[in-house]
């Protein structure tokens, strides 16, 4: 298990790494997201769930739908944020960065204090994420994790997300029921050895919430429900031994399904709910959101990261 977790950790380092060689500006979405999940395929891994690229105040769930346009601009901050799969052990990680690179960074287009901003909330996020991979070990309550986020983030001028959460993993479950608080809570639960744990600071300048937007391209399996349509039973059968309870993108349902069907389908499954629809995520005040994470394993003295 421990073996698997770790080639997933290494899979996710560096698709993670050449994501961030790979982004220019003008670049589709869908380009950069088909280069992510086609390298940790080639890598030996599977991808745990669609990658995600949201930009700007845009902060998490999107990915792209089928012949998405959408391009990345220069001086956008954007958040990659991928997951492989090893036999089912998930090792998900994410990073933030400005496009234009070296260029952005020496730009007189933008203004000075927007470049500074921008790129300490890169910072903030990376250090928040180190700050509480520091705290954990055996033993250390889940609110202490928090509570050292939400410090490291507003000793810096910021605020965390205070809605959006890391998250325990176990073998072909994202979130396998707790959730790793960004901000000081009680939450007297103890970690145990042997936990894996996604540890993701969310970081802004804004409000610190996020608001669902109509948006949804992610979605999951729930469970099986009796349907009228047979392309609909069809494709809930094909979505459940695909990829179990893992989250997945109709784009990657193309080659089994015409496009026009395939909607149709799945809008039955969302309501009669045996699909959950995952709605692109935005921060309340359309403040801009930077995001760091790391999958980490919980050890008596305290913790390995996988993703590094």
């Amino acid at each position: 298990m421990i073996k698997m977790y770790r080639k997933a950790g290494k899979i996710t380092s560096k698709v993670r790494k050449m994501a961030l060689d790979e982004i220019k500006p003008d670049m589709k979405i869908l380009e950069l997201i088909e280069l992510v999940e086609k390298e940790i395929i080639k890598l030996g891994g599977i991808p745990a769930f669609p990658c995600n690229i949201s930009v700007n105040e845009v902060t998490a769930h999107y990915t792209s739908p089928p012949n998405d346009d959408s391009t990345l601009k220069f001086g956008d901050l954007v958040k990659i944020d991928l997951g492989a799969h090893v036999d089912g052990y998930i090792a998900d990680t994410a990073i933030s960065t400005m496009v234009g690179g070296e260029e952005y960074l020496d730009s007189t287009a933008i203004d000075e204090t927007l470049i500074s901003k921008n790129l300490n909330m890169i910072e903030t996020s990376i250090l928040a994420v180190e700050s509480a991979i520091s705290t954990i070990r055996e033993g250390v309550e889940v609110g202490k994790i928090g509570e050292v986020v939400e410090e490291t983030i507003t000793s810096r001028g910021f605020k965390p997300v205070s809605n959006l959460t890391g998250h325990s993993m176990d073998q072909y479950i994202l979130h396998s029921g707790l959730s790793i608080p960004n901000v000081k809570e009680k939450n007297p639960h103890k970690l145990e050895e042997g936990d894996v744990l996604a540890i993701e600071p969310f970081v802004t300048d804004g409000v610190g919430r996020v608001t669902d937007m109509s948006d949804a391209y992610i979605f999951r399996f729930l469970r099986d429900r009796p349907l009228r349509m047979i392309h609909a039973k069809k494709l809930l059968g094909q979505i459940k031994s695909e990829y179990r309870n893992l989250p997945f993108t109709p784009r990657w349902l193309l080659d089994h399904f015409e496009e026009h069907r395939l909607n149709a389908s799945l809008r039955q499954l969302i309501q009669s709910r045996a699909v959950y629809p995952y709605h692109v995520l935005k921060e309340k005040s359309d403040a801009w959101v930077a995001q760091a994470e790391h999958t980490i394993i919980v050890e008596k003295d305290g913790c390995e990261v996988i993703t590094k």
